[in-house]
């Protein structure tokens, strides 16, 4: 293997094993948090959600009251996403620690999850691809939320590649 093609492997290898760190951690968070007494997990009334669809788009906005913690979900493709309003504090396995203040758009990118500490009533928007224009909520779902540790490291090996 030539010495360019190695350097190109070992970077590759450091930024997965750092991006499967932060996600131990995120994951080891959410799971404290569901220790905690009186916290939900999915949708709930203190977060409402409102479902859009076009023709083979998916628009997800949902409401971030002030002092809310969440985790989001490990989403399977890369998706823009839009702060309509508020101000949180994100961490996720490619930027660490960081605020976000709206307005703001951004792309996620496949395998990408937040741990969120909400400062300020927030509106947050996803729009996802949805080529078969399913309007089941579990179904598109399952098309759009990964399940499994493997499912991820696949699609975090194919982002870094």
């Amino acid at each position: 293997m030539a010495v360019a093609t190695q350097q190109v492997v070992k970077k590759v290898n450091a930024a997965l094993e750092k991006k499967l760190d932060y996600r131990k951690r995120i994951t080891t968070f959410a799971k404290a948090l569901a220790t905690v007494p009186g916290v939900s997990f999915g949708d709930n009334s203190d977060c409402p959600l409102k479902h859009s669809f076009v023709d083979g788009i998916y628009i997800r906005e949902i409401f971030l009251p002030a002092g809310y913690v969440c985790v989001g979900k490990i989403h399977r493709h890369d998706h823009p996403n839009f702060l309509m309003k508020g101000r949180v504090t994100v961490v996720t396995e490619d930027g660490g620690m960081e605020e976000l203040q709206a307005p703001l758009s951004m792309i996620s990118l496949a395998g990408t999850q937040r741990a969120v500490y909400v400062h300020e009533d927030t509106v947050w928007i996803t729009i996802h691809y949805n080529p078969d224009n399913i309007k089941d909520l579990e179904k598109l779902e399952d098309f759009i939320i990964t399940k499994s540790r493997d499912d991820i490291v696949d699609v975090m090996k194919k982002e870094l590649t």
